[in-house]
């Protein structure tokens, strides 16, 4: 029996190709006074070729673009620092997540969160998205200092939730990090289906969209 359900954050609960998309878009717009001299599309099109969807950290993307294209008057650190306070306010939630979660919590599954990435900025992110209220516990790799694909992070979510591995079920979109990552802690991995990362052929199930997820758990019982 499935008593617990946990997640992924970017590509999973957070859109997040058309977040930074949105987030790219406002910035040229905001900073117009320094890249005016860029072609918009152009800007945007190289940013997100860059960011690896999210596998890169802006630091590095933000030193290649004012290389790149000469952009003067401005450092990284200042564009670095736009991208922390100024991305939460682009995150775009993916179609139905307040109604599965709600629905989830209805049936007394226990929901977490295991996230990689910089916790205040991806906590930050959470708030925006207005889903904190759902989760008993939430890990970020920064503040736990271990990272998916660990066994050891999944194992320290099933502590904190009081379950155990074979009760859980975890839901993601990158096929190692995630769905592997998962099994080979003892859970089950749910592929939440991304072609970008090409196929989780070894996924206890694939779903389209979020809602696909509380008829899978029911079917579990």
């Amino acid at each position: 029996m499935i008593k617990a359900a946990l997640f992924d954050l970017d590509g999973t609960l957070l859109n997040r190709d058309a977040s930074l998309y949105a987030y790219v878009n406002r910035q040229y717009d905001r900073m117009h006074d320094w890249l005016g001299h860029i072609p918009k599309e152009s800007y945007m099109k190289r940013f997100i070729e860059l960011d690896q969807r999210g596998y890169v950290w802006k630091d590095k993307v933000f030193k290649h673009l004012i290389e790149e294209f000469s952009i003067p008057d401005i450092t990284w650190e200042e564009l670095l620092d736009d991208y922390l306070l100024e991305f939460k306010n682009s995150c775009k939630p993916f179609p139905h997540l307040h109604d599965m979660l709600a629905e989830l919590k209805e049936n007394d599954i226990k929901l977490g969160m295991i996230t990689n990435g910089y916790g205040r900025f991806q906590m930050d992110n959470i708030l925006s998205l207005d889903i904190e209220e759902y989760f008993d516990e939430i890990l970020i790799s920064e503040w736990e200092g271990v990272k998916k694909p660990a066994r050891e992070i999944f194992r320290r979510a099933c502590e904190r939730l009081s379950v155990k591995p074979m009760e859980c079920i975890f839901i993601g979109d990158n096929p190692e990090n995630d769905v592997y990552g998962a099994q080979r802690a003892g859970m089950k991995g749910v592929w939440k289906k991304d072609h970008e990362w090409g196929n989780a052929n070894r996924a206890d199930f694939v779903i389209d969209d979020l809602m696909e997820l509380t008829r899978y758990i029911r079917s579990l019982d």
